[in-house]
């Protein structure tokens, strides 16, 4: 598994993020069932940052929290079978590893919202990870039954690392 963190905001997260991130890509990983190693990219921007990019990616010209790119295109969200089909497509040349995409976070975000919903860092960052991931793997929220099995499955990656409220 390849994490790529970089870290472009100068307001600083003080607490071990890359181990953060890492623990909850690989649970992560492992709770959707992915069958191969895989490939993520993890920018940690300040809220101008992340406001930039949504403006040019979704034409949405606010900050958010996080934003997630997948690279791949999942008939059925977690489904990973079909991807070998395309291995140019999905897969990384010189490593064999799937790319599963690119997640943006806000550091600003990270340290609002911990306060907003009385819990860490350490946890809201967690949670910003695996509600990502979740995207990176082809679920989505944009219905209520989907938003409530997300929440479900980003619950039980959390808690099975240990990242509680």
């Amino acid at each position: 598994m390849t994490v790529t963190i970089e870290y472009e905001a100068a307001e600083r997260l003080d607490l071990p993020y890359e181990e953060i991130i890492k623990n909850v890509i690989e649970e992560s990983v492992d709770y959707v069932e992915c069958p191969y190693d895989t490939e993520v990219n993890v920018l940690l921007t300040d809220n101008e940052g992340i406001r930039e990019i949504n403006r040019d990616m979704r034409e949405i010209d606010n900050p958010t929290d996080v934003l997630s790119f997948p690279m791949c295109d999942f008939e059925t969200p977690g489904d990973f079978s079909g991807l070998e089909e395309t291995p140019e497509e999905y897969f990384n040349p010189d490593t064999g590893e799937l790319m599963l995409g690119d997640i943006v976070i806000s550091v600003e975000k990270v340290k609002e919202q911990a306060e907003k919903f009385g819990h860490s860092e350490t946890r809201e960052l967690a949670f910003l990870v695996a509600h990502s991931m979740l995207h990176l793997s082809g679920y989505d929220h944009m219905e209520d039954g989907e938003r409530l099995e997300m929440e479900r499955m980003q619950s039980e990656i959390l808690e099975r690392r240990g990242y509680r409220r």
